[in-house]
């Protein structure tokens, strides 16, 4: 089988790379139906990388957010026709049971030096697909990016305080909706505050408790716990203001990404006994869990709001197209892959 790959060669420039490909092994072929885009997808296509990690990871196919339908499977784990979500996290045969697949030594990223999910067909191992019945595939398309947070969820619920009165997320773009959506389904009787500085983002997370604009927190607030989902340029100003708010001994979860370091006051951080945990990715629980959580019909409708569908992808110019819309949606941006 001859298979397209659409590989990133670098910032700006896509071109396709021809594989022939051997159907009788032992790996699942799955034709991408719907593709996402992620923060990362952007930076490696417009070149935000610095200019060493670029040459280390290019070429490479974008795109670690997809879902799509099984059409061949030698394995005999699905049927053809079987909708999936593709987990791109990639760990060794050997990995340590002791550490999540999203961390251990040896795993290995589609999209991140490795090609991802913009092809004809991807050929991948059985246990990297999780199928769904119920989700549209709009929405099932950013089943990645939900999974992140269950990952966070779980590193959460085992390293924190029993006391979850109050729970706040820093940042109100994507990620942050995401953990909202997550702790309000798996805590319902907590209190969940979104804390961000865009008035008209924060007015789609009504479903929480209260919602803050970062210069109008009310005096005496604070909170049990915290979830840092802010990234980039405003990771330090959510971190100290997480580390000024939080209760004594309270757990702080790092899921924004930040290209530069970040200038934090450790000496609150030691005065009040906070913990501080990384989360980056997931692994294969986390996206079952999502796929959960998504089959509620109502949940699946507070996800559209975020979710911009952009025409359909049939050549290497709607891929360009598609990228170019990204920088224009607030949320998140899909596409139909036709190709």
């Amino acid at each position: 089988m001859i298979n397209r790959i659409f590989q990133l060669i670098k910032p700006g420039f896509i071109s396709v790379k021809y594989v022939d490909e051997d159907l009788f092994d032992d790996k699942v072929v799955v034709k991408p139906i719907y593709v996402s885009l992620c923060h990362a997808d952007q930076r490696y296509y417009l070149g935000k990388r610095d200019s060493k990690v670029l040459a280390k990871k290019l070429p490479m196919a974008p795109i670690h957010e997809s879902c799509g339908e099984v059409v061949f499977d030698p394995t005999g784990n699905f049927k053809v026709g079987d909708k999936v979500v593709m987990i791109p996290n990639t760990p060794p045969c050997n990995a340590d049971d002791e550490v999540y697949e999203n961390y251990v030594k040896g795993v290995y990223f589609l999209s991140s030096g490795h090609d991802g999910f913009m092809r004809e067909f991807v050929k991948i191992s059985a246990d990297r697909l999780v199928k769904f019945e119920n989700i549209e595939l709009q929405v099932a398309s950013i089943l990645e990016f939900v999974s992140v947070g269950f990952h966070a969820l779980n590193r959460f619920e085992q390293n924190s305080l029993k006391n979850k009165n109050v729970i706040t997320i820093f940042g109100n773009g994507s990620l942050g909706f995401v953990m909202a959506n997550v702790l309000k389904y798996k805590f319902p009787k907590s209190k969940i505050v979104v804390v961000g500085r865009n008035l008209e983002k924060l007015k789609l997370f009504s479903f929480v408790d209260e919602v803050y604009s970062t210069d109008n927190i009310p005096d005496g607030f604070s909170t049990d716990h915290a979830f840092e989902c802010a990234g980039g340029i405003g990771s330090e100003d959510a971190i100290n203001s997480i580390i000024k708010y939080i209760n004594p001994q309270g757990s702080v979860m790092l899921m924004g990404v930040s290209e530069n370091k970040v200038s934090v006051n450790t000496r609150d951080i030691l005065e009040k006994g906070l913990t501080f945990i990384g989360c980056s990715r997931s692994g294969r629980e986390d996206f079952k869990n999502a796929v959960n959580m998504l089959s509620n019909k109502k949940i699946q409708n507070r996800f559209k709001s975020i979710i911009f569908e952009d025409n359909v992808i049939r050549s290497i110019d709607d891929i360009h197209r598609f990228f170019k819309t990204d920088l224009n949606t607030p949320f998140k941006t899909v596409a139909k892959w036709e190709i």
